[in-house]
């Protein structure tokens, strides 16, 4: 007969994420996590009880009917509590965590929220300092600041399909240092190639620390385009609805990587079908909020009929 053992790799694991940061470069600052009663309120105070970062957590009970908010950062309104807990408390960082705490969302100093984008191109960067030349992944969601910035540390940046196990299966293949979602997912080879949300979490705040500044100023050279966001939709056909778009931009490049990408110069979009839900996902970038939304307004049209 077999035999069973159980054993605890909690601690285990919280020095694993602690191994890969300088604790000796990191502040005191003052965090907010809100775990949304999920599994990061199990693992985020194991790995934060040995960091200089003072730790709130919002929803540290484990209850998975999330009474208090759905466990998706993604979506802006699953952030409110850790924007006003942020600014309640003059907090440095806000962290919100999905369910399984593989994905993290960032609030800076002034409560407001940074996008994935933003964040993977941050850590890239901090990255590359490390690992200069190295190559880095981002999926096709990402703005094309990710891209820029990547070049501009000396990198070399590849667009990616949505999807863990992809980008997992692409990391080992080509070797790649990192890769990054703008849905929130963060992958470090020396993690194995997988992401963690609270191994980004630290490594930011690593990062922050180092620069001195506020994360409302840090963030400040990555803020460089305005974006919709995530937007949804549901349609009886989500292939003929990318076909029609892809005949109403033919005059612009375009490409079918992950979904439907159209590069209009000055303004792009990626139009998806969800991995995971019968959703079409939009996400458009272009040069000025105005535009933005404009734009935006333009792709309802044409999406809804």
């Amino acid at each position: 007969m077999g035999r069973r053992r159980d054993i605890d790799l909690l601690d285990a694991f919280a020095h694993h994420v602690r191994s890969f940061v300088d604790t000796g470069a990191m502040r005191p600052l003052r965090v907010v996590a809100d775990v949304a009663n999920g599994m990061g309120g199990l693992v985020v105070p194991a790995v934060f009880a040995g960091l200089p970062p003072t730790l709130d957590v919002l929803y540290g009970e484990l209850d998975g009917s999330f009474p208090n908010h759905p466990p998706d950062p993604l979506q802006e309104a699953n952030l409110a509590d850790v924007c006003q807990r942020v600014r309640a408390v003059g907090a440095d960082v806000g962290l919100a965590f999905d369910g399984d705490a593989d994905r993290v969302f960032f609030v800076d100093d002034r409560g407001r929220p940074l996008s994935g984008s933003v964040v993977a191109a941050l850590l890239a960067k901090a990255v590359l300092s490390r690992r200069p030349g190295a190559l880095v992944l981002y999926n096709a969601a990402c703005s094309r600041m990710v891209s820029e910035v990547i070049a501009e540390a000396g990198g070399r940046g590849v667009r990616t399909r949505v999807g863990h196990t992809l980008i997992k299966q692409q990391m080992a293949e080509t070797g790649a240092a990192f890769a990054g979602e703008h849905s929130g997912h963060y992958y470090f080879a020396e993690n194995h190639n997988s992401d963690s949300g609270v191994l980004a979490a630290v490594a930011l705040l690593e990062e922050l620390s180092r620069a001195g500044v506020p994360l409302s100023e840090l963030r400040r050279p990555f803020d460089r385009y305005a974006a919709s966001g995530e937007v949804n939709f549901t349609v009886a056909d989500p292939a003929a609805v990318a076909d029609a778009l892809a005949r109403r931009y033919r005059d612009h490049p375009q490409d079918r990587l992950d979904g439907l990408t159209v590069d209009c110069g000055d303004w792009w979009f990626n139009l998806r079908p969800s991995n995971t839900e019968p959703l079409l996902r939009l996400n458009l970038e272009a040069a000025s909020v105005d535009d933005c939304t404009h734009r935006l307004a333009e792709l309802r049209a044409a999406i809804d009929g």
